[in-house]
């Protein structure tokens, strides 16, 4: 029985976009030095979260003792209605629902039907372990980093939530994506507050998301210079990917924006309160910055200019 085929047939009908196998091992050396050089120049900012647990960054054994196998998914989250241009702008993966919910939810059901097919273990995560799902996305040919860090799948785009489950059953594995941006520095040129550097890697400290999202407290007196009305992540390094240009909108109801999201204002946002808050974002990624962190995030920006 060909375990791989079946769990890829299942995860379509899920609703996953992509599904991809790699062999679990240790995570290579040239990764696994990068990620420890840009925690040692302290890019990871506000961050602190991402210096914690590096072994089992390095090692998925870890994380499933006996683990054979790493499956990746990946599902689209591009809206196809918009935010006015002058309302406060949300990064497009918090139009919907929360993806920990949405793609957990449907992980589960994969893993117990992997499960079902052979005697053996699996681990489902989603942003849940400290697991690094675009390396063993690329490792098991869903896509490649771009140098916007994030995972491009060719012909489809980066705007993809990820899912991992592990398993210690033995699967045929995929090939790596070998694929690159080559000479495109487009997010580069077009990232509001410098954070890309051409290496790869994001600098958290100048990251408009990490600090409209992590930060606590108050913003760095700079950002209010770029930060326009962005009042939750951005997505700039996104909407300039050359991959993001046939980019087509999500089929998954829960990722889909509601009119009381799409009709907020500067004026609401700033006058919201607790309750309003949690009745809106209670199951939406927003919950994460908190009502003071939008509000303040509303205040150091400005509105677009024409």
């Amino acid at each position: 029985m060909n375990y791989a085929a079946c769990i890829k047939e299942v995860s379509r009908a899920l609703g996953f976009d992509a599904c991809g196998v790699a062999r679990a091992h240790r995570v290579d050396d040239v990764a696994a030095a990068r990620y420890a050089r840009w925690l040692a120049q302290g890019r990871n900012g506000c961050m602190e979260w991402a210096a914690r647990h590096c072994d089992l960054r390095d090692d998925p054994q870890g994380l499933l003792p006996g683990v054979h196998s790493v499956i990746v998914v990946a599902m689209n989250y591009y809206p196809a209605r918009f935010q006015p241009r002058e309302a406060p702008q949300f990064a497009y993966y918090a139009y919907g629902r929360d993806y920990h919910e949405v793609v957990k939810q449907r992980l589960w059901q994969l893993a117990a039907a992997i499960e079902q097919m052979a005697p053996c273990q699996t681990r489902v995560c989603v942003d849940s372990a400290p697991i690094r799902e675009r390396y063993w996305a690329q490792q098991a040919g869903l896509g490649f980093i771009g140098l916007n860090n994030a995972l491009i799948l060719p012909g489809k785009g980066s705007y993809y939530f990820l899912g991992v489950i592990l398993t210690t059953l033995s699967l045929d594995p995929d090939a790596p994506c070998t694929q690159s941006c080559g000479e495109c520095h487009a997010c580069i040129q077009a990232c509001p507050a410098g954070a890309l550097r051409g290496d790869g890697a994001v600098d958290a400290r100048r990251c408009l998301s990490c600090l409209t999202i992590e930060h606590r407290g108050d913003l760095p007196q700079w950002v209010s210079g770029v930060l326009g009305n962005r009042v939750f992540g951005c997505d700039e390094c996104q909407k300039c990917c050359p991959h993001n240009r046939h980019a087509r909108p999500t089929t998954i109801a829960e990722l889909q924006p509601t009119d009381d999201f799409l009709s907020l204002t500067r004026e609401r946002i700033a006058q919201m309160d607790q309750a309003e808050f949690s009745r809106l974002f209670s199951h939406s990624a927003v919950k994460r910055a908190k009502l003071a962190g939008l509000q303040r995030n509303l205040k150091a920006g400005s509105l677009p200019s024409d």
